[in-house]
């Protein structure tokens, strides 16, 4: 029985296909430059030896599988996803090491952890989700930070699409959901402000198509 999605205009909620081959498609559909601006966003993240991450919509663990090539035995990285396939594939991965933690959570309402992160990350995931539902996200995060901690959010950045190059703009157009014309055009640091967040760093990709937003507690 075909999974009935949760918000049907978003473009997070995969077919089974796509969430089992998700990573491949991704580096093919980008001609490889999705994953290596991934791979330097988690390298402009600073992390620690020592970092306890939480990593909302975690999806295959290939962004937390990068993020713990960084720790030492005190590292440590707990994945939120909801999505069945992808579980699997974020499980096998991390069978055999204990650093790395999973949990089927939804992240777009309220939860409790039993701990807090001093930093939670999320990947391509906040632009697929209707606006308001957008803040409960962010009140999430918020929640489980440490004093000082840090929010990064891996996105699309904010940008005038009808200034994009034909073919950009074409392709943006067909693949994305109708979610995501609404994120490009928020100011998100100010949104971040109303919710107790301060001191932004911004770091760009793909001719500044993507942004990697980091926003402290």
């Amino acid at each position: 029985m075909k999974k009935e999605r949760i918000y049907p205009d978003s473009g997070v909620e995969l077919s089974p296909f796509i969430s089992r081959n998700y990573d491949r498609i991704m580096a093919m559909a980008s001609m490889g430059h999705y994953p290596k601006s991934i791979i330097r966003a988690i390298e402009d993240m600073q992390i620690q030896p020592n970092d306890h991450i939480l990593d909302l919509g975690c999806g295959t663990g290939y962004n937390t599988s990068l993020m713990a090539s960084y720790f030492n035995g005190t590292g440590r990285i707990h994945g939120l996803d909801i999505s069945d396939e992808m579980a699997l594939q974020f499980q096998s991965k991390f069978s055999e090491d204990t650093r790395i933690t999973y949990q089927n959570q939804r992240i777009d309402l309220p939860f409790q952890l039993d701990r807090k992160f001093n930093k939670i990350f999320i990947s391509f995931v906040i632009h697929g989700f209707p606006h308001e539902i957008c803040h409960a996200i962010i009140e999430n995060a918020y929640k489980h930070l440490e004093e000082g901690g840090a929010f990064f959010i891996l996105d699309f950045a904010e940008f005038d699409m009808s200034a994009m190059p034909f073919h950009h703009r074409a392709i943006f157009k067909a693949v994305e959901c109708k979610y995501a014309f609404d994120y490009i055009q928020r100011d998100w640091k100010s949104i971040l402000k109303e919710k107790g967040f301060t001191e932004f760093t911004e770091h760009f990709y793909l001719k500044k198509y993507m942004r990697l937003l980091k926003a402290v507690k």
